[in-house]
């Protein structure tokens, strides 16, 4: 199935951008901006709200002031992607609407994920609910398919049959299955897809089957090194980069990764603000965190 393909879509690396708590656990606008400063200077773009950015733990109020304070920053917001997709159909087309007139290049959109074992009539009803009531030929929608955590694939059959009644507004899709073959399937079945795996364990092969890039939680630490691979994926060292890249996954991957991301920032900050997380999460513990440093640097990354 042919997929008309736009020149301005997002591509390259995304971070699902960590969000900064103040000592109330209100988000904190001011910290957030500078954070995204430090990661669009390594030309990372921008998906908050995600897993990552502990978004279902913001309500609707806060993700849009969050974005407000992006667009009044002087943000390039064609480089950003929020994460708006909610249990609520009026909720998700509030935010997305929103981040449309702001002129995000994209909003990545879960699919209503409370109730399990809906039909893919269902979900085709919700997010079509959703493209209609923000009915806007600027809305770009990217799938956001993370079956181990929303229990709510989103499968191939699904993805046609939007590509078919939404060409042009359903542009692609984080996938975050981390299973490779899932990708593979969908660059063939839809050309002109723009398929983001949602692990950097993944990213050369993604890119050489002709994947748009990445999104991952590393980025928020690590995405000058994806970056550096998303430029140089053809190059003879592309396999050497893509090693280091999983090299860090892996030493990471023990520790409850958002706390742990937040104290890494914390500590290349001096801001220890940033190690708070929003409950049911637990900040890291400083044990914890002497051992991620000492698992870091076991394997060749100082920190």
């Amino acid at each position: 199935m042919a997929v008309s393909i736009r020149q301005d879509r997002i591509t390259g690396v995304l971070a699902p951008v960590l969000t900064p708590f103040d000592r109330t656990l209100a988000p904190d606008p001011k910290r957030f901006v500078a954070f995204c400063r430090v990661l669009r200077q390594l030309d990372i773009g921008l998906a908050p709200f995600g897993t990552t950015s502990e978004g279902n733990s913001l309500d609707g109020g806060e993700k849009l002031e969050l974005l407000d304070a992006l667009a009044a920053d002087g943000t390039d917001m064609a480089r950003v992607m929020p994460g708006t997709g909610t249990c609520s159909i009026v909720e998700t087309a509030r935010l997305s609407a929103h981040a449309t007139r702001l002129g995000c290049g994209g909003v990545l959109m879960l699919p209503p994920f409370y109730y399990k074992g809906v039909s893919d009539d269902g979900l085709f009803r919700a997010f079509s609910e959703v493209i209609q009531r923000v009915g806007s030929r600027s809305l770009r929608v990217y799938l956001y398919h993370f079956p181990r955590q929303s229990q709510t694939p989103i499968p191939l059959a699904l993805i046609e049959r939007l590509l078919k009644e939404y060409p042009g507004t359903v542009a692609g899709i984080k996938d975050s299955s981390g299973e490779f073959a899932n990708m593979q399937a969908m660059l063939k079945a839809f050309p002109g897809f723009d398929v983001f795996t949602g692990t950097e364990a993944l990213m050369l092969p993604v890119l050489q089957a002709g994947g748009a890039g990445c999104i991952s939680a590393n980025a928020n630490v690590n995405g000058a090194a994806m970056v550096e691979l998303f430029r140089r994926w053809r190059a003879p060292e592309a396999a050497e980069l893509q090693e280091a890249l999983t090299a860090f996954r892996v030493a990471i991957q023990d520790f409850p990764l958002i706390a742990a991301l937040k104290a890494l920032v914390a500590r290349a900050s001096g801001d220890q603000n940033w190690r708070a997380t929003r409950p049911p999460l637990l900040d890291l513990s400083l044990d914890a965190e002497d051992q991620l440093i000492k698992r870091l640097e076991k394997a060749g990354f100082p920190v």
